[in-house]
């Protein structure tokens, strides 16, 4: 198994996004497009490995503010903006510092600058949100879609449990240590009840995100970007690709009636939900995940050659 490292590419932009491949450029590319506040690593080292070990060359990245990114502190967020946003209270139309758009134009970068014109996107909550906007935006670099545990953008659908609200609004505290147990606390709450992370996993992981260049400014600004995405329902009705959503039905962070809204939306999407799944990933579903990924690609490939 070949893996690359940690690399950059400075996009035309000026941001510089982290990633790492794994296995051959010469196969098929998969990117990997991580959530809401969640470095490259979310993506772990055995689910990349497992992929690319299918025939893939997977490509895994830190969003623009998060990891080693570029983060971009010249653009403050005030709490009570977010706040606004987040319950649609008066006053909250105002423009984020970027958008999911935004976010999608940095993948596109990152592609370019590794000379793939056309990959696989596999996006999750966030990500999800974002490998969508690359589809619709970008239909010519989107080869399929797989879209875990995310939404259309329409605020009637893939919404909140009002029991999380406080703990995603809550401070993650002044050191190191605050963030991972205030973290471990938040996985407890919307991981997966049926396929438990071990608490100690769960801690490594936290204080990987940590060091590798975690900021609450950096999760603001990408929560906003969340929280002013447009409905894609309609854009997504004229996506002609192979796509996979997939759901867990115990998910209190984005309601299950957003993926039920995604496959609906998208002609001939594959609508898998999994019951005992939250919003996490967990290691005891990834043969399901990546046979759901490699399945959809074949239809791709199926496609072309007809």
């Amino acid at each position: 198994m070949t893996r690359s490292g940690e690399l950059f590419a400075t996009l035309p932009s000026g941001i510089d996004i982290c990633h790492e491949t794994f296995g051959s450029p010469d196969d098929p590319a998969v990117l990997l497009i991580m959530g809401l506040g969640g470095p490259m690593g979310w993506w772990s080292v055995p689910f990349c490995e497992q992929l690319a070990d299918r025939g893939f060359f997977v490509i895994r990245y830190d969003n623009r503010d998060t990891g080693r990114s570029t983060k971009l502190r010249q653009y403050p967020v005030r709490r009570k903006d977010v706040l606004k946003a987040l319950t649609g209270l008066p006053g909250a139309r105002f423009k984020p510092p970027y958008t999911i758009s935004d976010m999608g134009d940095d993948a596109i970068g990152l592609l370019d600058h590794l000379g793939i014109d056309r990959a696989h996107l596999v996006g999750v909550s966030m990500g999800g949100m974002i490998a969508q906007t690359i589809a619709i935006e970008h239909p010519t670099r989107a080869l399929s879609l797989t879209s875990i545990m995310s939404t259309t953008g329409r605020r009637t659908v893939g919404f909140q449990h009002p029991k999380i609200l406080p703990v995603m609004m809550s401070k993650a505290g002044p050191t190191r240590e605050a963030y991972v147990q205030r973290s471990v606390k938040g996985s407890k709450l919307i991981g997966s009840p049926a396929f438990p992370t071990d608490d100690e996993a769960a801690r490594e992981r936290a204080g990987e995100t940590y060091d590798r260049g975690w900021t609450a400014s950096g999760v603001s600004r990408q929560m906003l970007a969340v929280l002013t995405q447009p409905n894609r329902t309609a854009a997504l009705a004229r996506l002609d690709l192979p796509a996979l959503v997939i759901h867990g039905l115990s998910d209190l962070l984005v309601h299950r009636s957003g993926g039920k809204a995604t496959a609906d939306a998208i002609p001939g999407a594959e609508h898998l939900e999994i019951a005992g799944m939250a919003h996490d990933l967990p290691a005891q579903l990834y043969p399901t995940f990546i046979d759901g990924i490699v399945r959809t690609a074949a239809r791709a490939r199926d496609t072309s050659q007809r």
